[in-house]
């Protein structure tokens, strides 16, 4: 029982590591097959059916203290619901199945339940966060996706989960350098989509992120008319300024790291053009970072972390060290001393662990040059 591919209520797992992990893998399959099919699945009610007995057969299977798993057997007995209403009151039911909400064991729970989801062949990656779920299948194994698809129907059915097939969908994703051309098998019961939307990032079936932008500084427009009310009612500028970095900047940077490879410069033209808006409206500070700053910062600060942290849910993605022991840190926030992995396409350039590795190889290699060609006086 594992949960390398469950990205929720894990200490570095949050929802960019979700996204990162499904493009790195996605991108990864295009380089050998012509396309790749990403089904998103859609359990319905899956926190409110989660069955006990279930739930406990599977923590026995853990390597729990004694103490440890008696506390959950107690902690998830004994529970009864009934209904008042209008003076007359319901019998009671003894609860069985769900996960109470808000407790420390809630996401615990969860992660246990759907830990033996799996593919049944290995050419296949499965990619979770919470219950939010996805199945990818690459061109070469295009034919197993109906034995896929009943597995998870069956695994869903033995605990008490039901797979909602109206709001599954697919999303057959190319390589939009490439001639496609599509020949992939019809999939009864499941409509197939040109937007994929995971975890609240808007993708294409190119591969693009461009419709994500639009989407978030749509929305971030619409933001301002309620500065502007909180302006009338006496807000000061810092307040606004303060609301506008925890709401607005907050909003544009969400994910950012997984997706930031995948929009063009029209994009980030975009939204350049909204801060410039913003700013002379006095609704962020004048020294606000430009966008592609913004994103720069908050790629570094993700990537340092990742470096530093060999516990993080993506360190494996991070090439051996280099084998050299001389090594440069002219910037010391985001340096690394790992070997570059060989560049295999446009798309695995825009992914978050090459674009960092390569990026800082291009700044240490600057960084040397200026040092050999201008040193410092003795």
């Amino acid at each position: 029982m594992t949960f390398s591919d469950q990205f929720a209520f894990r200490p570095t797992g949050f929802t960019e590591a979700a996204i990162i992990s499904l493009l790195h893998i996605v991108t990864d399959l295009l380089r050998s097959n012509p396309y790749v099919v990403v089904v998103a699945l859609d359990f319905s009610k899956a926190f409110d059916t989660v069955r006990h007995s279930t739930l406990l057969q599977k923590a026995a299977e853990l390597d729990l203290l004694d103490h440890v798993y008696n506390w959950l057997v107690h902690f998830f007995e004994g529970h009864s619901h009934r209904t008042v209403y209008a003076g007359d009151t319901s019998s009671t039911k003894t609860i069985t199945a769900s996960i109470i909400q808000r407790t420390s064991t809630g996401p615990a729970a969860y992660l246990i339940t759907s830990s033996d989801l799996k593919t049944l062949h290995p050419g296949n990656r499965i990619v979770k966060f919470a219950d939010n779920t996805y199945l990818i299948t690459p061109a070469s194994e295009v034919t197993t996706r109906s034995a896929e698809m009943d597995n998870i129907r069956d695994w869903a059915a033995r605990i008490n989960l039901t797979l909602n097939m109206i709001k599954t969908t697919k999303t057959v994703i190319h390589d939009c350098r490439k001639t496609q051309q599509d020949t992939l098998p019809l999939l009864p019961g499941i409509t197939r989509v040109d937007t994929l939307r995971v975890l609240g990032v808007t993708l294409t079936r190119r591969l693009s992120a461009s419709n994500h932008i639009r989407r978030v500084v749509s929305e971030c427009s619409q933001t301002l008319y309620a500065l502007r009310e909180l302006r009338h009612h006496g807000l000061t500028d810092a307040g606004l300024h303060t609301v506008f970095r925890s709401v607005v900047v907050a909003k544009l940077l969400y994910a950012s790291s997984a997706w930031s490879g995948f929009i063009t410069a029209s994009d980030r033209h975009r939204v350049d053009a909204f801060l410039r808006r913003s700013r002379r409206s006095g609704y962020c500070q004048p020294d606000l970072p430009s966008f592609d700053e913004l994103l720069e910062d908050t790629d570094d600060k993700l990537f340092n972390k990742l470096c530093n942290n060999s516990q993080h849910s993506h360190y494996y993605l991070l090439p051996l060290p280099k084998l050299t022991s001389q090594h440069y840190y002219f910037r010391p926030t985001s340096s690394h001393n790992r070997q570059l992995p060989t560049r295999s396409g446009h798309l695995a350039d825009a992914n978050f662990i090459t674009r960092l590795l390569y990026k800082d190889a291009i700044v240490t290699l600057f960084a040397v040059h200026c040092a050999l060609s201008f040193p410092y006086n003795s």
